[in-house]
């Protein structure tokens, strides 16, 4: 089995006698985006912080391709690129000068890497002109140019699409896509845009207090969904008769407004449709209820807000 990108291993920061990043372990694979979530003061922030070695770790382990954080944070770091909410430029500098700049800083980067990185993010048209005259979203992609100029295997975004409209958030969502697929890179994002990480990653963590709640799988939810349990409203002319059925079947049903809901897999509702109509009961419509990542989220948060 191929050795995750980044290993999170029982990681725990205390702040005094707060305790912020609870035992939270976590795997993340070469290409795949992932995305982090969890309610204000849940410790996402803390957990950026440690993984580029701005803050210590208290206590467990960090790893990045294999190479330790806090004890070989030269090798580990090497692997990393990462932009924390909007990235700084040299505004009255181009595009490509920016580029270039920052590629003298880093050993091995050829002009070829640069002209493979602006056509990656889009940016081929606009790339000689200076940065003032660019958007927010054509600086966050030139933001990921930069990032990702030393073939990092793990890149880091914190709100990468605070400011964005919604073409921008689009253009960035499918540039991370395709980054993680044609580079190979693991891609860790931190946002509180809940339908916006539901679109743009392959699994989602939610976290609470510092602790892992539960990983979601979000690029195969709505097909596992057909197969599953979930929550089936029918729409029928006489409830009480409904109600009765179920009953009578024992199927837990339950008052949705003037229709019936229950929990029933794809097989289990063409059955307790066909129960339904054998007993006389009109159907006028079966609806099944998609839980959404943010339903998921307020469920195993309690509500609590987004940072």
């Amino acid at each position: 089995m191929e050795q995750p990108i980044v290993q999170m291993l029982n990681v725990t920061k205390r702040i005094g006698k707060r305790t912020i990043i609870d035992h939270l372990s976590l795997d993340l694979p070469a290409g795949e985006v992932f995305g982090f979530l969890g309610p204000n003061g849940a410790g996402k922030t803390t957990m950026i912080r440690m993984m580029v070695g701005l803050i210590s770790i208290t206590g467990g382990e960090i790893k990045i391709d294999g190479h330790s954080i806090s004890k070989q944070f030269e090798k580990a770091i090497r692997h990393v690129g990462a932009i924390v909410e909007n990235p700084e430029m040299y505004k009255y500098m181009t595009g490509y000068q920016n580029l270039v700049h920052f590629a003298r800083m880093v050993p091995g980067v050829e002009h070829s890497r640069i002209q493979e990185v602006t056509e990656l993010v889009g940016l081929g048209s606009r790339i000689n002109d200076k940065v003032n005259t660019y958007s927010l979203g054509m600086r966050q992609r030139l933001g990921v140019a930069q990032a990702i100029l030393h073939r990092p295997k793990l890149l880091i975004l914190d709100e990468p699409t605070n400011g964005l409209d919604p073409m921008g958030i689009r253009e960035l969502r499918d540039y991370l896509q395709r980054l993680a697929k044609q580079e190979g890179l693991a891609i860790f994002v931190s946002s509180h845009l809940l339908a916006e990480m539901e679109l743009m990653c392959d699994r989602v963590a939610i976290i609470q207090q510092g602790k892992l709640v539960e990983v979601v799988k979000v690029e195969k939810n709505r097909e596992s969904e057909r197969t599953a349990t979930q929550r089936v409203v029918f729409e029928v002319d006489d409830l009480e008769a409904a109600l009765a059925v179920a009953a009578t079947e024992g199927i837990a049903g339950g008052r949705a407004g003037r229709a019936i809901a229950i929990g029933a897999d794809k097989e289990a509702v063409a059955i307790f449709n066909a129960k339904l109509v054998a007993a006389g009961i009109k159907v006028y419509g079966i609806q099944a209820q998609h839980q959404s990542l943010e339903d998921r989220f307020l469920e195993k948060t309690g509500g609590g807000h987004i940072v």
